[in-house]
């Protein structure tokens, strides 16, 4: 039996802030009374409920900038050594844990970090899969790069010498089995129940807020009466605080990244253009503000193509919100859409999930295992350029904002379907394995 008297270790060898799901792990983990170490980069701030956890001690893992000395696979190289002497270093310094529960990608060096603390604190270790690290090395080096071969071989190695396996979809589960002997169980990503549609009141509030930093949520227009308080999407009479949306307001579509390139936002920049087209040639539709969030290498050079775009009737803004913002603007917006292809077609977009989760329809790019998440013309639509896209965000908007129509049904077919939330899938599928050894 594992020793650690049923602590877990949950580890990230990445931004714990920006680790969604392994933030859910640890409070799952955190409501059945476990203590978690949750172990990975301090950059950005958690949530907030991870934070107010009695049972969950954050551990940060010193944060690596490489070095710039020397040829690109010396630095590589001298990185993962570093990093592993770090990680093991910080995982042999924890409480003893029964189990190490820890995220694959980045699986080099962790995984092998991860089973040597394993063998030291004799623990289980359980590897939760969300994608290959090697195939998303393989959009930047290319798939027969010596890199991406050695990271390939690496984790069909290290991955079989964990006790149990978690992972997003069965097409993974089946993957894992069929190419690499690996027996896991699907988890699919589930919204955390702050994930919903969000009170008028509350959208109102978060406009004004963002109406500070970001000019597409100021109000269009001055407020005739002066006790009447404006975004650009909604209007409070300050004497008795009722809010409603303002008459002819913009539709507001939303789309998250990390701005890594396995999400080509030309696609939307391009379908955007066509949008603007319609409305110059006469169609009825709304003006649109189109908000992308998120951190990540390549935003410069998105806000870069985006800055030299003439838009009269679209505005684009790039924010990042804090964890508590997210949910609320996600629970506000009028479209959601997603340019997430999986570096291995075996990953599902996170983001969709938590759009789903806000009852907010969504348009998503094809790619292989999409249809286990997005049930084209039913809770959204699947496009596959950015033709298909313009063409899709023209039937949606067709006379906006009045009740009927695709998005609404969408968005009533979402209400209808009551999605179990993580809490739930968690206990049914995870709870049991941690139940084996105690």
């Amino acid at each position: 039996a594992a020793g650690g008297a049923g602590r877990v270790c949950v580890a990230v060898l990445g931004d714990l802030g920006r680790s969604p799901r392994m933030q859910y792990h640890a409070l799952s983990l955190a409501r059945h009374g476990r203590g978690v170490a949750l172990l990975g980069y301090l950059r950005d701030r958690p949530h907030g409920d991870v934070l107010r956890s009695g049972n969950i001690r954050l551990v940060p893992v010193a944060d690596l900038r490489g070095l710039r000395v020397g040829p690109k696979l010396f630095q590589y190289v001298i990185k993962v050594i570093v990093q592993a002497i770090q990680l093991l270093y910080t995982m042999l310094k924890i409480e003893q844990p029964s189990y190490i529960l820890l995220q694959n990608p980045p699986g080099l060096p962790s995984i092998a970090v991860a089973w040597v603390a394993c063998l030291f604190w004799r623990s289980k270790l359980i590897i939760d899969w969300h994608n290959y690290g090697y195939t998303i090395m393989s959009l930047s080096h290319g798939r027969n790069h010596p890199i991406v071969q050695i990271a390939k071989w690496y984790e069909k190695l290290f991955g079989r010498l964990s006790d149990y396996n978690l992972c997003v979809t069965n097409a993974m589960k089946e993957d894992l089995w069929v190419n690499c002997n690996i027996k896991a169980v699907t988890l699919y990503d589930k919204p955390a129940s702050y994930f919903k549609e969000t009170p008028l009141e509350s959208q109102h509030q978060l406009y004004v807020k963002l109406a500070k930093d970001y000019e597409p949520f100021k109000p269009r227009a001055e407020s005739v009466h002066s006790n009447t308080e404006m975004s650009a999407f909604t209007e409070m009479d300050e004497k008795n605080g009722h809010v409603i949306k303002t008459r002819g307001r913009p539709a507001l579509l939303i789309s998250s990244t990390s701005w890594t390139e396995d999400e080509d936002f030309s696609v939307l920049l391009k379908a955007l253009e066509d949008y603007e087209r319609y409305i110059n040639e006469g169609v009825k539709l709304p003006s649109l503000v189109c908000v992308i969030t998120g951190k990540g290498p390549l935003k410069d050079y998105y806000n870069g193509l985006i800055n030299k775009l003439q838009f009269k009737h679209i505005q684009i803004c790039t924010p990042w919100l804090e964890a508590e913002d997210y949910p609320l603007l996600l629970g506000s917006a009028d479209l959601g859409v997603c340019l997430h292809k999986s570096s291995s077609g075996l990953d599902l977009p996170m983001k969709v999930v938590d759009m789903f989760g806000c009852c907010l329809p969504v348009c998503a790019i094809y790619f292989e295992c999409l249809h286990e998440l997005v049930k084209h013309n039913e809770n959204g639509l699947i496009f596959r350029d950015s033709n298909e896209l313009a063409e899709q965000l023209k039937m949606l908007f067709l006379g906006f904002p009045t009740v009927e129509g695709k998005l609404h049904n969408f968005r009533k077919n979402l209400r209808a379907s009551k999605q179990l939330r993580w809490d739930e899938t968690w206990d049914q599928t995870v709870l049991p394995l941690l139940g084996q050894n105690e």
